[in-house]
């Protein structure tokens, strides 16, 4: 009963997408990939054709339209976006579930997110997704005046509503593998990321995203964690970043144009950078035991290995990186759309 869960080692936009495109890619018996969490973050992938998808409500490894897509109960959806997004795939009933108990954001929702001026406070990015998470913990409380919508009770979602929980189950009982594309990262958790309140409104560990997908930690055989050689935060008053520094810095001494930068998918904003945390990634390893570790944006440390050879330069990085964190590195992304394995990235040097 195979499911692999893709989690985030730091502050979010560590390439999780990427990472779940290519175990779908690696794995032929990967038949669905589960979303969970809001649209308040963005998953970035380079398909087969070559187009790069930027999502916030399917999953990024949902790009090359060969696995079933999942929207299980810890789902919270954003009509508009969903609609755009499959539009934008091509995909209908056929291809995504929907939980009937999944959450629906809605305006009033925004609106809330807005009014409290979540923004400036915690550089929330105001999707409505927190709003939706009180919501429903508030279960229709009079002292709270934000109403919770469930998938069945919209009639333009019906074609898509099943039981998730037992499509995932068929799949599993059958012996293929199930793929959950977790959000975010580590240092974010409302429970255990350690920055609260500048944190989201979920728990963003591999057993936080079980919990939403509604499968058992039994099904799990393979945690891999994404982390990036400078981690980033959301543009604002987001919370403490260790060794922050910028994108100027950071494309100097790597040798990219200097004008580089990175902006975030919802707002549309320059992120915050920082050095690497390895106290951060050593308490992300603890808490999620992963199977395997995956360090992207190496081309941030020296864009020559976008030709998938590492060079001297990144293999020290790597080698500092891995001792700070006592684990060894399985892959590395060196690009947009490529990966290297450890295998293949001791055989070649320059």
């Amino acid at each position: 009963m195979p499911v692999s869960v893709v989690v985030g080692g730091q502050f979010g936009s560590e390439g999780k997408g990427k990472v779940a495109l290519e175990i779908v890619r690696r794995d032929p018996a990967v038949a669905a990939v589960v979303r969970v969490g809001g649209s308040n973050s963005g998953h970035t992938a380079v398909g087969i054709d070559q187009k790069t998808y930027l999502l916030r409500q399917l999953p990024a490894a949902a790009v090359d339209r060969s696995v079933q897509v999942v929207l299980p109960a810890g789902s919270y959806i954003d009509l508009a976006v969903f609609r755009e997004e499959l539009k934008r795939l091509d995909l209908g009933p056929d291809w995504v579930s929907i939980s009937p108990m999944a959450r629906i954001i809605t305006d009033e929702h925004k609106q809330w997110e807005r009014a409290a001026e979540l923004g400036p406070a915690i550089g929330s990015t105001q999707s409505g997704t927190g709003a939706a998470v009180m919501a429903m913990i508030a279960r229709g409380a009079p002292g709270l005046r934000l109403r919770s919508v469930q998938a069945e009770d919209v009639s333009e979602l019906e074609p898509f509503l099943k039981d998730t929980a037992s499509v995932t189950r068929r799949l599993l009982d059958a012996g293929r593998r199930v793929v959950i594309e977790g959000t975010q990262g580590f240092g974010l958790s409302l429970l255990q990321g350690g920055y609260w309140p500048k944190a989201t409104s979920r728990d963003t560990s591999a057993a936080g995203f079980l919990a939403e997908a509604g499968l058992s930690p039994r099904d799990v055989d393979d945690v891999t964690m994404v982390i990036r050689c400078y981690p980033i935060r959301v543009a604002g008053d987001s919370g403490l970043l260790v060794g922050e520094t910028t994108w100027e810095k950071i494309a100097a001494e790597a040798g990219l144009p200097l004008d580089y930068r990175e902006y975030t998918t919802v707002t549309g904003n320059v992120r915050r950078v920082g050095h690497f945390d390895p106290e951060l990634v050593r308490r992300a390893i603890s808490a999620n035991q992963p199977s395997r570790i995956v360090l992207n944006h190496l081309d941030y440390v020296d864009p020559r290995v976008r030709h998938e050879n590492l060079t001297a330069k990144a293999r020290e990085f790597i080698e500092k990186t891995e001792t700070q964190i006592v684990r060894q590195i399985d892959w590395f992304g060196v690009g947009p759309a490529s990966i290297v394995d450890r295998q293949r990235a001791d055989s070649v040097i320059i």
